[in-house]
């Protein structure tokens, strides 16, 4: 199955809409936050990120979805800064203190063609939501010279519907992670009271855009809507009534990870609701309630659980 990134490029539409995306940055609404400050002068808002997008690192990575990683990785890169900023973050260096270096289009270009070069199935951007300009204008140069594997949208699922509307047909394969039901919570450890609001909407538009998982005869992912949800402690995220929404509103198909590492990182230590590590049993009560909610489809998980055994 070709990228379906390469057609817009042929008829012209992937600059098109690199250019309406890199406009948004001049009072800039790319993420739900609005901060409306003017990027392409360097200005920063929430997310930090001024005009050019800073990556962390980058890797053949191993450590994600099954459908994913396949036989030789997904070609992972770590963007800095993020437009959620949660309190109990685990990469904490790179979201909130934006650790990386600064890149122009033909240096993540360069990334992007590297990673495919090592023979990845895929590009898997990590914390795009706040530098999608700058992810198509690399694009742009990365297809000039022979890309051609799919993209992945690693984002934390609050995401703006407008902008994820400009991404249709860029991206193939969707995953966001759908961390919170009640606004209580989320407003509590990410600032973000209007996150389910956010994250329902923008869970519906990615599905509209790549439908279920597509997956090929060798057990890769090609196309199509992947969803994580990370349990958390005494049941805050809610995971209940986030599977049932999956599969009674986005669909019983839908390929779930249900997401079993959290450990307090970050300001998690001084929250009584999550200062410790998950216990086996709220896993457990987790993964029932995915399959009670109707869905099937849920991540094999072969990875090191960090979780107390009571």
């Amino acid at each position: 199955m070709e990228p379906s990134y390469l057609g817009l490029h042929h008829s012209g539409e992937l600059s098109d809409r690199c250019r309406r995306l890199v406009r948004v940055m001049e009072s800039c609404s790319l993420c739900p936050r609005e901060c409306r400050v003017n990027r392409l002068k360097g200005e920063t808002g929430y997310c930090g990120t001024g005009r050019r997008a800073s990556v962390a690192s980058y890797n053949a990575h191993f450590g994600e979805e099954a459908p994913l990683v396949g036989r030789s990785g997904s070609g992972t890169i770590f963007l800095s800064s993020c437009n959620l900023l949660c309190s109990f973050c685990q990469n904490s260096e790179i979201s909130h203190s934006a650790a990386g270096v600064e890149v122009e289009p033909e240096h993540l270009a360069g990334i992007m063609l590297h990673l495919a070069e090592m023979g990845c199935h895929n590009i898997n951007f990590v914390t795009p939501s706040h530098v999608v300009p700058q992810i198509v204008e690399a694009l742009i140069v990365a297809v000039e010279q022979g890309l051609n594997i799919p993209l992945v949208y690693n984002s934390s699922g609050y995401d703006s519907r407008e902008t994820l509307e400009t991404l249709e047909g860029i991206f193939d394969i969707y995953m966001p992670d759908f961390k919170f039901w009640d606004s209580k919570w989320s407003n509590r450890f990410c600032n973000a009271e209007d996150y389910r609001k956010v994250a329902t909407e923008a869970v519906r538009e990615m599905h509209r855009q790549v439908g279920d998982l597509l997956i090929d005869s060798d057990g890769i992912a090609m196309k199509g809507l992947l969803v994580r949800h990370l349990v958390m402690p005494n049941r805050v995220a809610g995971t209940a009534r986030i599977m049932e929404f999956i599969a009674t509103e986005i669909s019983p198909n839908t390929y779930v990870n249900v997401m079993d590492q959290y450990r307090p990182c970050f300001n998690a230590g001084r929250d009584e609701l999550i200062k410790r590590p998950l216990r086996s049993r709220e896993y457990e009560e987790a993964v029932d309630a995915a399959k009670k909610g109707g869905l099937g489809r849920l991540d094999s998980g072969n990875r090191v659980r960090l979780i107390y055994m009571q």
